[in-house]
């Protein structure tokens, strides 16, 4: 009969094994406030202070803080067991994300807790665990309470998390280019935290109070990724789909096209990477947002269907169905919410592609006479320049049957060798800095005169057919003020 053998882990490999789970610093902090936000927390304060030695990078909150117990408890690994059912407003999932998250960045650990005005805290401290290779945590006594960095921002109740022997933050550098590099992560870290809370930062989640997020004193604003406040965005009809008695909603978006974007919108969008990638759903777990710019291959990304968002809804009674893993940056939709998915997105990637194309087919419906056409047939798709066009048949007429002929081969060559593959590259990275046309008041001025001239010689013209004209050529954007002038002292 086999017999029991007590076999615990090593405390000093499991340990620093649990360090490379692949927690960035961004989602090692947003893991935190996670915890924050389970206590009921409106306030938490980021300080990452260099200057002091050893440096430290605290996190505090307003919450409801612990007891000496809880305190103990909560420095456990796997504090809680994930089969059981959590409140509605729980965050977290395994018991482990303070410690995972924080020895990630660090390796010394210290929780630092007041309820009611009583203080109570806890540290644990790699190389002691290293040394004695077994599971030792340190209990503070008041003094070393009392001397904690920060510990004038825990209030009579809330929680300060400390991290000391930052290894990693650091890369091994000093000096300056130590500072530039963490000031560089908590720029990373601030558009992280502004996009994963976004919904309490803007006071958007249901039996909450709006949550506020500093980092060095520097507020973090909601970064909404559905652009709901610009009056183009599109918002579909909300779909819900059930796994046993819990609801999973869904609601599509799309984006409006980068033209009805304002400059501040736009730049607020790209900074925050390109619209390709950060198209496809957006899981939310309890108001957070967990995973996002992904269709689960139901289809590839691409440019026609960059604008296409999809928010979904779950609680965390859900967590087995959607395989949350530890670091919360992962989720898998099961197959009901997979089978319903497909099905939206051939009507929101119908919808996408009709703003990129019907913008276009707008600018070519503007246009009596446009410049350019657009033919498709069984070859495929292919875009010519309008022989036809008034500016192009005037100047066939003045021209030798040999120069005409010269001019259609010109013209076709223009056609055929229109740069399609850079194009699309470059309007699919970033469409607003693509521009025609950017000439200033005087060249517009040379231009119309050339324009009339080329048209008409020394005749007088037509003034509604110039003006036709002028808007199909998009010589004059911007200039339509000099375009009306010209027009009412040269057309008379």
């Amino acid at each position: 009969m086999a017999t029991l053998h007590h076999l615990p882990p090593s405390a000093a490999t499991l340990t620093a094994s649990l360090r490379d789970l692949g927690y960035a610093l961004e989602t090692a902090i947003a893991d935190l406030i996670d915890n924050s936000i389970t206590a009921d927390a409106t306030d938490v304060r980021i300080f990452c202070n260099l200057s002091c030695t050893p440096a430290v990078l605290v996190v505090a909150d307003n919450g409801r803080g612990m007891t000496k117990a809880e305190v103990i408890s909560a420095m456990r690994h796997g504090s809680t067991d994930p089969r059981q059912d959590r409140g509605p407003k729980d965050l977290g999932r395994f018991g482990l994300g303070l410690k995972t998250a924080s020895f990630s960045q660090c390796r010394r650990l210290t929780v630092i807790s007041s309820q009611s005005g009583e203080y109570a805290g806890a540290e644990w401290d790699l190389a002691q665990v290293e040394a004695e290779d077994d599971w030792f945590i340190n209990i503070l006594d008041c003094k070393e309470i009392s001397e904690q960095p920060y510990l004038t921002e825990l209030k009579n109740t809330g929680t300060l998390v400390i991290w000391r022997d930052l290894d990693r933050l650091f890369e091994d550098e000093t000096g300056e280019r130590r500072d530039e590099i963490v000031n560089e992560k908590l720029a990373v870290v601030e558009r992280h935290l502004s996009l994963v809370f976004h919904r309490f930062l803007a006071g958007e989640v249901k039996g909450r109070r709006r949550l506020a997020i500093r980092i060095n004193g520097h507020p973090v604003t909601p970064f909404d990724p559905f652009c709901r406040k610009n009056e183009a965005t599109q918002v579909l009809r909300e779909e819900k789909v059930w796994i046993g008695n819990e609801v999973i909603a869904i609601q599509p978006f799309i984006l409006p096209h980068h033209s009805r974007l304002t400059a501040s919108e736009h730049k607020y969008y790209q900074d925050r990477s390109d619209f390709v990638s950060n198209q496809g759903a957006y899981i939310y777990r309890n108001g957070r947002l967990m995973a996002w710019g992904d269709w689960f291959r139901l289809i590839p990304k691409g440019e026609t269907t960059k604008l296409a968002r999809v928010q979904i809804d779950f609680t965390n009674s859900l967590d087995e169905a959607w395989t949350i893993d530890i670091k919360k940056s992962r989720a898998r939709p099961p197959p009901v919410v997979r089978h319903r998915l497909r099905q939206i997105i051939d009507q929101i990637t119908a919808r996408s592609v009709s703003i990129h194309r019907g913008r276009g087919q707008k600018l070519f419906q503007e246009d009596p006479a446009p410049f350019w056409e657009r033919y498709a047939d069984q070859l495929g798709i292919r875009f010519a320049l309008n022989a036809e066009h008034p500016l192009v048949a005037a100047l066939r007429s003045r021209l030798t049957p040999n120069d005409a002929h010269s001019l259609d081969l010109l013209i076709q060559s223009v056609a055929a060798s229109l740069p399609v593959e850079m194009i699309y590259s470059d309007y699919s990275t970033n469409p607003s800095i693509v521009r025609q046309t950017e000439v200033d008041a005087l060249e517009a001025l040379r231009r119309l005169k050339g324009l009339k001239k080329a048209l008409y010689g020394d005749g007088l013209g037509d003034a509604n057919a110039f003006l036709q004209i002028v808007r199909s050529t998009r010589l004059f954007e911007g200039h339509v003020e000099i375009v009306e002038n010209f027009i009412s002292e040269s057309f008379i």
